[in-house]
């Protein structure tokens, strides 16, 4: 997988923000925002891409259509849906810690929401290294 420049940027942002106090959160938050809208938008795209460049029967196994999907084709699949629910999960628990740490204003939490961010982008990203590697059996 390239190194996605958006994904880049939203990385060393966040690092630098699990330093950040109370007043920089708030004055920073929207950037913030809008970096991990664009990280996440640029990893839906590129899963996408890599997706489309499947071969039919991958594609029908991984939607659920293949009717007589080899097995080995089929465990493929399951761990590949297994290892995106398990980063779609972290995501949503960096957005819920996000959400809970504005409500509150705490800084420690929105840290914790930063350092779980990361850990989701780099989960994604191992995904769609996943993905790749399942195109190319």
């Amino acid at each position: 997988m390239q190194k996605l420049a958006a994904v880049e940027e939203a990385k060393s942002l966040f690092n630098e923000a699990k330093g950040w106090g109370v007043w920089r959160w708030l004055m920073e938050k929207r950037r913030a925002r809008t970096t991990a809208d664009a990280a996440w938008a640029a990893l839906d795209e590129y899963e996408q891409k890599v997706k489309d460049g499947w071969r039919d029967d991958l594609k029908k196994a991984y939607r659920g259509t293949a009717r007589n999907a080899d097995p080995k084709i089929k465990e493929t699949v399951k761990r590949l849906k297994e290892a995106e629910e398990e980063a779609d999960r972290v995501h949503q628990e960096a957005e819920d810690i996000f959400a809970e740490a504005d409500r509150r204003l705490s800084t420690t939490m929105a840290c914790e929401g930063a350092q779980r961010a990361i850990e989701a982008w780099e989960m994604r990203e191992k995904v769609i290294r996943k993905l790749e590697a399942a195109g190319r059996i």
